[in-house]
């Protein structure tokens, strides 16, 4: 069975934890060189030791614009080129409508909207034509939970950017899609009040939270030839919770 990222160059935003680490591992095993970026090194560092071949991780912030060059420049170095991005670094907290700060506010915009935007926006020289792009949504993007208006409002904006890029680039053939989970059994949970976790997992019809690999698979076949009719679409892996 032939491989289905054979000699690909990927790049994965928030690839030390969760759905990018695992999507890091099946992404290497199916053939690709995987850089990885996060802003933990440490983290980083316990990725590539898990993941063990095929991998780079590069320590940054997506919000930082001079953290992306850098990381683009390296790959340019290296490889040459990037021929699939997984644009997945995202942050999310509870904080009801009342509470909501410009810091909070900008924070959550800050990595991912203007993260994620750079993130594609800066892979685009490196990228033949062809390539493919695909982001990390959310189901909340389509649901009214309280106290998540920011975070909802970030992933909105993420189903957003997937029209307009595919339109945007579809003289290049590059597809463009959204990979949304509902909730996943992954660090970015850990902030979150467990009885809110708990709230989330009673609204998925299969009756339990989600795992990363998961996610991961959908992420790769978005990413790959499978979906090669496929591009401006949103996928969801979130148990049906968004659908019923």
């Amino acid at each position: 069975m032939s491989q289905k990222l054979a000699g690909k160059v990927a790049v994965i935003t928030g690839g030390s934890t969760g759905i990018g680490l695992a999507a890091a591992k099946l992404f290497v095993a199916e053939g690709a060189y995987v850089y990885i970026t996060g802003r933990r090194q440490a983290e980083l560092d316990a990725a590539v030791k898990d993941v063990g071949k095929n991998i780079t991780a590069v320590q940054g912030d997506v919000a930082k614009g001079e953290d992306l060059d850098r990381l683009y420049a390296q790959v340019k170095k290296e490889k040459g080129r990037v021929d699939v991005v997984f644009a997945n670094a995202g942050i999310g907290e509870l904080m009801p409508l009342e509470a909501v700060t410009p810091e909070h506010y900008e924070k959550i915009f800050g990595v991912n909207v203007r993260g994620l935007l750079f993130t594609v926006q800066k892979a685009l020289a490196l990228m033949p034509d062809g390539g493919s792009v695909v982001l990390t949504g959310s189901v909340a993007g389509i649901r009214g939970n309280a106290s998540f208006s920011v975070y909802s409002a970030t992933k909105a904006a993420v189903r957003s950017f997937a029209r307009t890029w595919t339109s945007d680039l579809k003289d290049r053939k590059i597809r463009v899609n959204v990979v949304s989970p509902g909730p996943i059994d992954t660090p970015i949970l850990e902030p979150i009040p467990k009885e809110a976790v708990a709230g989330f997992i009673a609204q998925v019809p299969m009756g339990r939270i989600g795992r990363a690999e998961e996610v991961a698979n959908a992420a790769l076949f978005l990413a790959s030839d499978d979906a090669s009719y496929i591009t401006g679409t949103e996928i969801f892996v979130d148990g049906g919770s968004g659908q019923v």
